[in-house]
């Protein structure tokens, strides 16, 4: 049996409550004495019932709304059997219409028959989802007098409470909206069927989703109802038409869904539909994908896995499990990589963030400290809705609920933001979309009028009634970290081509590497998002090249900013080719390196090791602030401190030279603060390699 990804919200959608005998649909039989003078109507009924039934019966969301047709068209029959009314309101309950659910409950309750709490509860359910929360927290009052004191009822209760909670936190919820403008993707990205799990690299260029729209054309034989990755591209403000990703991540026979990406796009895990739903992962080489590998068993268990979050210094993956969890509830998990690059033992993440019901949709965002995360439980407005939880003082903040428009009764799920905070994604399935779950673009304002994206009159009278406080507009702070996001592309300096270089980002205040990777074998591009009040070195490294080092101090930058950055290297073989040691720190007048510059440092020791034929001159060089005789004398000695340790390390000295400059070379004028700082520097040149 094939293992779906099982979008939340689009889980088993046969009907939600565990008494319901409507797997039984086809027991629905017409009264003949009703229709003495019809038979042709009643065969033509008892057809038109089979047709529905059989589609009902198969019970996903899709086949539920095409019964809808077949099931009117038998109602129109017979109109009084409650259990026909409770299908149709079920089936319409898991449309866009489903407003058009209650007047059929409202028929199905109002008929005696053993199926009358059931059809309180999707009463209930109908009044939740079309806004008419007051009369749905009567329904589900109602509801406890259809109640049998059996092995269930306890349980039963609960559920009752839980509705009620939700309506509860629904109207309380929707008096203060927050200020966010929402926008369907539209068709081009959007179709008939389900979109879902949108996945964006940082600056938001390329989104990728799962979709199980018919249409993944290049695989012979494959399933038309498989889940598939598609990609679109922002260009021009505009989403390009979707391409399905094809093989080797979509395969014709099993369901393939997105379930997280690295900021930089080229790194995608995937819902793989074995072992009951595993994780796995592909890398972007050049232009194609490499094959998905499995995450391996610190990840994936025989339980159903999905849905994964990478921390911006790629350490920590955040995922969801419904291991060892007897109700089948997911919960979030987290993995921490060793020195060694191995995953090791997932472990919950625990209160506050686990409830006592569904978590799902995890996503770390590029800060570093900000988690999302989809949840049916906490305090909900129905079905599952998004949280934001922050890690603070070493611990995990109490789930705060993202507020109405984009949550609503409706499941509103896999939400992402982009690195500047500004925009964010996600899928829900609400009235106005252009089929089944659709893909929303929020964007989070200041000063503007919020726009609500539900506008039916009984929530604007809702909201209008005595019963309603005052409407009060609020803001929603979505990051309290800014991010800087540098990108570029990395090219030989003298031909401009492309390379393929290992960058390596350490955390200059701690002296630890914290994030490594590599640029596009093709295009030589990279992206990386840095969470601020960190001062990093940016080293990049290709072999037969000179390393690049770049200082990315942001530890006072409170703003989102984009740095962009082409990255020129030098063959290891042309004589003269310089590198500036943007990473080795000088405290003012004095010559002695800081302990954070033996990284840089070593990264000399190391290329000197490998090109043992190289022979460089370290140079020291100033601003013009003070005497030349000064200038020159200091410039020196910190050459001759950085030769020093070079020769400590076992470097022979004959193949090293240091010299001092002092303000004699400016790479920039000295009019300037910027000027200066540039000008103040250690580099190395080569004078032989041969």
């Amino acid at each position: 049996m094939k293992t779906k990804y099982i979008p939340c919200g689009i889980i088993a959608l046969a009907l939600l409550y565990s008494g319901m005998a409507l797997a039984q649909a086809q027991n629905v039989e017409f009264e003949k004495k009703n229709f003495p003078k019809n038979r042709d109507g009643l065969k033509i009924a008892k057809e038109q019932l089979a047709l529905g039934v059989e589609r009902y019966s198969r019970g996903s969301q899709q086949d539920k709304i095409m019964a809808l047709p077949y099931l009117l068209s038998a109602n129109g029959f017979n109109p009084n059997n409650a259990e026909l009314n409770i299908m149709i309101g079920d089936c319409y309950l898991r449309s866009t219409e489903k407003d058009q659910a209650i007047k059929y409950l409202e028929k199905a309750v109002s008929l005696t028959s053993p199926l009358q709490y059931q059809a309180c509860m999707l009463l209930g359910e109908a009044y939740h989802r079309s806004y008419e929360f007051d009369k749905a927290i009567k329904a589900f009052g109602e509801c406890k007098q259809y109640l049998k004191k059996d092995k269930t009822y306890a349980a039963e209760i609960k559920r009752i409470a839980k509705r009620i909670a939700e309506c509860e936190a629904a109207g309380a919820l929707i008096k203060a909206p927050v200020e966010v403008f929402i926008d369907n993707l539209g068709s081009v990205v959007n179709s008939s069927f389900s979109e879902y799990g949108p996945l964006i690299n940082a600056d938001g260029s390329a989104l990728y989703f799962t979709s199980s729209r018919p249409e993944q054309k290049e695989i012979v034989g494959i399933d038309p109802y498989n889940e598939n990755i598609y990609v679109t591209y922002r260009q021009a403000g505009e989403w390009t038409a979707p391409v399905g990703l094809g093989s080797p991540i979509n395969t014709a026979n099993g369901n393939n869904a997105a379930a997280g990406i690295s900021p930089s796009g080229d790194l995608l895990f995937i819902f793989l539909s074995e072992n009951g739903g595993d994780l796995g992962y592909t890398t972007l080489n050049g232009a194609a994908w490499t094959p998905v590998k499995t995450l391996g068993n610190a990840i994936n268990s025989p339980a159903h896995e999905a849905s994964a979050s990478l921390s911006p210094d790629g350490r920590t993956l955040y995922f969801v499990s419904n291991r060892d969890n007897p109700d089948g509830n997911h919960k979030i998990y987290y993995s921490n990589r060793d020195e060694l690059g191995t995953w090791r033992p997932a472990r919950p993440i625990g209160a506050p963030i686990t409830s006592d019901y569904d978590e799902r949709a995890v996503f770390m965002h590029a800060n570093g400290k900000t988690l999302y995360f989809s949840s049916n439980g906490h305090n909900t407005m129905g079905g599952y809705d998004i949280f934001r939880s922050d890690f603070e003082n070493g611990r995990w903040t109490t789930p705060v609920n993202m507020g109405y428009p984009i949550n609503t009764p409706e499941d509103d799920l896999f939400f992402m933001l982009n690195a500047s905070g500004r925009y964010a994604y996600f899928s829900s399935f609400r009235k106005g979309g252009l089929g089944m779950y659709d893909l929303y673009r929020i964007t989070f304002i200041g000063d503007e009028k919020p726009t609500i994206s539900v506008s039916e009159d009984n929530l604007i009278a809702y909201m209008q009634s005595p019963l309603s406080e005052t409407l009060v507009e609020k803001k929603l702070q979505v990051d309290n970290t800014a991010v800087t996001l540098v990108k570029g592309v990395v090219k030989d300096a003298k031909t401009g081509n492309p390379i393929s270089a290992a960058v390596e980002i350490t955390d200059n205040d701690l002296g630890k590497i914290i994030a490594e990777f590599t640029t596009n074998s093709q295009t030589g591009s990279y992206m990386v998002a840095l969470p601020s009040g960190k001062n990093y070195a940016f080293v990049v490294q290709a072999k037969d090249y000179l390393f690049y080092s770049e200082n990315i101090d942001i530890r006072n930058h409170a703003e989102y900013q984009e740095i962009y950055k082409d990255i020129l290297m030098n063959n290891a073989e042309i004589i003269g080719s310089k590198v500036v040691l943007n990473n080795v720190f000088f405290s003012s007048g004095s010559a002695r390196f800081s302990e954070a510059s033996k990284i840089e440092i070593n990264r000399i020791v190391t290329m000197l090791n490998e090109h043992p034929k190289l022979r460089i001159e370290v140079s020291g060089h100033t601003d013009n602030t003070g005497s030349a005789e000064l200038n020159y004398n200091l410039s020196r000695e910190r050459a001759k401190m950085v030769v020093d340790y070079l020769v400590s390390t076992g470097i022979s000295a004959d193949r090293l030279t240091y010299v001092g400059y002092g303000f004699d070379q400016p790479v920039a004028s000295n009019a300037t603060a910027e000027g200066r700082m540039a000008n103040r520097r250690t580099e190395f040149k080569v004078l032989q390699n041969q």
